[in-house]
């Protein structure tokens, strides 16, 4: 896959006028044409659904190890900045030798002005503005205004972009997932206040985010899409510290587990070792979690509509819910509101990938 990427690319750089007819990432070999396959499709995008769904409470695991309260947005903005560092370092650097590549991903001169793009839609302003205003909004409010970004992304891409039609199927499969993102997180006593920095800024996240997926595909028909995400991580990553720290965000490290001292045996050490850095692993975690998550997500956007793969963005709350109540015990993941929910993301879902195995044999390239 990596030669006949790298072939095409040398072509390109020979012969630009070709650029257009021979990409040198469009679907053109059987390993392309595997990634387009729905059975395929539905393990991957469910992966990085299961991956993005666990930092909802590994998240709020972290938080609690690193002192940082909940409405420390300054801190909060530095944490999710050096997860995103880590994130493109191990992007960058141990996804070639995991894909036997043996070589750093660098982008070439013109990958630039992508990456430059990429960071500030997908990572600096979408977690800007998420950060900002989950501490002035409910988390309940947050979840359903950040599902916004699949309903923005399926236009954008159709209306905007013109990667692919909008059809009734999409529209009513976007509509069932986000009534289901809507019923997992009704509670009374709701409220209908409006504020632009908590539900203001929670709609500019989705939004941003949304044009990023749309803007990823129509990159990575050029570039690497793990190099792309690898870069912009690391570019978004140094930009939210930035603003964290002349915020006044700190973070303590060591977590203070309540005990002062080990004795006996060496392992016993090493436990209590693990346990006081124990939100660094955290950290580190949930940097894999953003490196493999958004390189999967990125290649399988190249191979496939935008709507098709976005709509499994609905399931990213529903994760998160199942995933907060097995590690942390909060909610109550067999109630009804959550299992008509989850029916509707699924029935969504099918509609919007229905005849895309057909689709996408005939229209290799979409753009």
């Amino acid at each position: 896959m990596e030669e006949s990427a790298k072939g095409s690319a040398d072509s390109v750089t020979q012969t630009p006028q070709t650029a257009d007819k021979q990409p040198p990432f469009s679907v053109q070999t059987k390993h392309a044409s595997v990634l387009q396959k729905t059975p395929v499709v539905f393990l991957l995008a469910l992966l990085c659904c299961a991956l993005w769904g666990s930092a909802f409470p590994c998240i709020k695991f972290g938080y609690e190890w690193l002192h940082i309260a909940q409405n420390d947005a300054a801190s909060q903005l530095l944490f999710a900045g050096l997860r995103f560092m880590l994130a493109g370092c191990l992007t960058i650097v141990l996804f070639p030798l995991l894909t036997a590549r043996r070589r750093i991903l660098l982008p070439n001169r013109r990958a630039f002005s992508k990456i430059v793009i990429l960071a500030m839609l997908q990572t600096f302003l979408q977690y800007l503005f998420f950060y900002i205003g989950l501490s002035h909004t409910t988390a309940s409010k947050a979840s359903v205004l950040n599902s916004l970004n699949v309903f923005v992304a399926v236009l954008a891409a159709c209306l905007l972009f013109h990667q692919e039609r909008l059809g009734l199927n999409k529209i009513v499969a976007c509509v069932l997932g986000f009534a289901g993102v809507v019923l997992v997180n009704i509670s009374g006593g709701g409220g209908m206040q409006i504020s632009l920095l908590g539900e203001g800024f929670m709609l500019f996240a989705a939004v941003s985010y949304a044009f990023s997926s749309v803007v990823l595909k129509r990159f990575a028909q050029t570039q690497d899409p793990v190099m792309l995400s690898g870069w912009q991580f690391l570019l978004g990553g140094v930009l939210l510290c930035l603003v964290g720290v002349c915020a006044g965000g700190r973070i303590d490290f060591v977590s203070h587990v309540g005990v002062s001292n080990v004795g006996g045996s060496p392992l016993e050490a090493f436990v209590f070792a693990l346990a006081r850095w124990r939100g660094v692993w955290m950290l580190l975690y949930l940097a894999l979690v953003s490196a493999v998550a958004y390189a999967v997500w990125g290649i399988l956007l190249r191979e496939n509509p935008v709507s098709r793969i976005t709509v499994f963005g609905f399931l990213n709350p529903i994760c998160g819910v199942v995933l907060s109540v097995l590690l942390r015990g909060e909610g109550d993941m067999l109630h009804w509101r959550n299992l008509i929910a989850l029916c509707l993301v699924c029935a969504g879902i099918v509609l919007a990938n229905i005849n895309t195995d057909k689709t996408t044999k005939k229209k290799t390239h979409p753009l």
